[in-house]
């Protein structure tokens, strides 16, 4: 377990604050022992809140040729049939996984490929599990080729609190499976477009593990 490099000027400076708020306060009322404790305590708290966001567990890469693992951490929200209008302009298997602020916030390449397409679009910040937050909100969208031709469309959707999307890729970027692509703070959603031919593996509400669940099958 490590810290994500987006959280770390963050921490610091926050760690700075947090303890320049609780030094000051104890020369301003060194006798206020109970509000000097409670201080201490929401501080603490504070930062141990802010410090879970920015968590980078380590996994072991997968290398499944037919498998396509979820992106994100988090839980399914939508599996259905819909029409991809951005780039690949034909109906597609749609999986999105909502991201919770108290989860692991990277994002992962759900096969191994090279970005054929990408695209920044800035947006609106509805809940992330509105339906018009797929193609209204902040947003990136990503499409990744395999070598066997089989094209897959990840978008990144910021959220009413996640207003931070980042990413790490660009047109011809190869990815390895399960490699970070991007990161978004303190929650949001992501959607995967799958081939109409590949087996869904995961229900509505089941939770995710990004690099290291399989959601979908392909044929």
């Amino acid at each position: 377990m490590s810290i994500h490099k987006e959280g770390r000027k963050l921490l610091f400076w926050l760690l700075i604050i947090l303890a320049a708020i609780n030094f000051g306060l104890s020369q301003i009322i060194p006798e206020q022992d109970t509000t000097l404790n409670l201080v201490l305590l929401f501080s603490i708290i504070i930062y141990i809140l802010i410090l879970q966001f920015f968590r980078n567990p380590y996994i072991q890469l997968p290398d499944e040729e037919k498998l396509v693992f979820a992106p994100a951490d988090g839980k399914v929200v939508v599996i259905e049939e819909t029409l991809e209008n951005e780039y690949l302009h034909e109906s597609r298997k749609q999986i999105s996984i909502f991201m919770s602020p108290i989860n692991v916030h990277v994002n992962r390449s759900p096969i191994k490929g090279i970005v054929e397409y990408f695209k920044y679009h800035p947006g609106k910040y509805l809940v992330a599990w509105h339906p018009k937050s797929s193609f209204e909100n902040e947003r990136t969208t990503m499409v990744l080729k395999h070598s066997s031709g089989v094209k897959i469309l990840v978008r990144q959707i910021a959220g009413a609190v996640a207003r931070r999307i980042k990413w790490y890729v660009k047109e011809g970027t190869p990815l390895e499976q399960g490699g970070e692509f991007g990161f978004i703070k303190f929650g949001s959603r992501v959607d995967v477009f799958l081939p109409l031919d590949a087996e869904v593996l995961v229900s509505i509400d089941e939770k995710t593990k990004g690099g290291r669940t399989p959601i979908a099958r392909l044929k």
